[in-house]
């Protein structure tokens, strides 16, 4: 099987690390080659000392990109989860890895800040965090992602099939059946989303 890149964006708290896990558990008990790159953990380790100006934020997008092209040219199958806020430069990491799949995982403001454990947005908001995406830093949010999760409207469970889901039809994974039976409506959405792609 031939390596690929699975790329989640989103706000933070959106989900992202929650899913990009869950997957990852799922192919390993598949028994694929995957390794995850957590943005967080990148950033203590692989990206160390950046900052959070446009220019550190991008700086780590490509580091974790460039790593993830690797593994993909190696046929691992390489997990991305960091907010990645800038477009041009996930389109970037797009045309240098090639076997791309983005996953853009949203939910409302409202439901991002109730999750917040840390009270990171209320922080922002209130002027005490500079640079904080999706309140005083921008988030540029993905046009055509291949797969859209809208954690707080799915359940974690249900997001998982839609990607895996996706990824069968797209035939970057072989096709099992399904833990969760989608409605003849889901699967047209997600057929339609990829025949709008060009992927079927």
């Amino acid at each position: 099987m031939r390596g690929f890149t699975l790329w989640f964006t989103g706000l933070p708290c959106s989900g992202k690390s929650t899913l990009a896990e869950a997957i990852y558990e799922t192919l390993l008990e598949r028994g694929m080659k995957v390794e995850m790159l957590d943005g967080d953990e990148v950033r203590k380790n692989l990206s160390k000392g950046l900052g959070y100006s446009k220019e550190d934020r991008d700086t780590n997008i490509r580091r974790i990109g460039w790593v993830c092209k690797i593994l993909t040219r190696n046929d691992v199958i390489a997990i991305g989860a960091a907010i990645s806020p800038y477009s041009a430069i996930r389109e970037e990491n797009r045309k240098a890895i090639g076997r791309f799949v983005e996953v853009y995982v949203t939910a409302p403001i409202e439901v991002l800040m109730e999750r917040d454990v840390k009270g990171l947005y209320k922080k922002a908001l209130a002027g005490e965090i500079e640079n904080f995406t999706g309140v005083n830093d921008p988030y540029e949010a993905p046009e055509n992602p291949e797969v859209l999760c809208e954690t707080d409207k799915e359940s974690i469970d249900e997001s998982v099939q839609k990607i895996l889901r996706t990824l069968e039809l797209m035939g970057y994974i072989p096709k099992i059946e399904a833990e969760v039976d989608y409605s003849a409506e889901e699967e047209e959405k997600i057929k339609s989303r990829l025949k709008d792609l060009g992927y079927i």
